[in-house]
């Protein structure tokens, strides 16, 4: 199944990801538009493994729980590396890092009765947290110079925002259940 396969490659890829990102811990160097190459060339593989496996009637229970298990690894080590840098505050990567960690552990828990998919919600956290490590990894002031800081709290903010909201989702559908 190449939907699997690419998936088995982003998760391949993480330790070259954050080899990058911490390679480079000062924010003015170029370098680091190499980290956020890599960052975005990994997260897009999210997209591409789903829309083959849709196209190809190929989606499979081993794919539903590999993807976001993949997105962790990424999402979670690069948020880890950017407080190791301090670039991002602990307290974001702690409250990212639980979430992922108690609805993983939850989806382990069940697959023998259920394999749950990624929820919208959780889509929509995936793209926001991805968004907001990519700014927090790019050089400072690339873009909107001074106003840069504030808008990547921002983008921070609505991650953690759409992470607790999401995980409030898991939790109100698995009770239904």
């Amino acid at each position: 199944m190449l939907a699997n396969a690419i998936t088995l490659l982003r998760i391949a890829l993480v330790p070259f990801v954050l080899w990058v990102v911490l390679a480079e811990p000062d924010r003015s160097s170029n370098l680091r538009w190499f980290a956020v190459l890599l960052f975005v060339l990994s997260a897009a593989t999210d997209s591409l493994d789903g829309a083959i496996a849709r196209r190809r009637g190929e989606v499979t229970n081993l794919g539903k729980i590999l993807d976001p298990i993949a997105d962790k690894f990424l999402l979670g080590g690069t948020f880890v590396a950017l407080s190791l840098m301090g670039n991002l505050d602990w307290w974001v990567t702690i409250v990212i890092l639980a979430r992922e960690v108690a609805i993983t552990v939850y989806r382990l828990t069940v697959v023998k009765k259920l394999v749950i998919a990624a929820s919208n919600l959780g889509k929509v956290k995936t793209v926001f947290q991805a968004i907001a490590a990519g700014f927090l990894l790019s050089p400072s002031g690339w873009l909107f110079g001074s106003f840069q800081a504030t808008f990547e709290f921002g983008m921070v903010m609505l991650a953690v925002g759409f992470t607790l909201l999401s995980a409030v989702d898991y939790v109100r559908v698995a009770i239904k259940k």
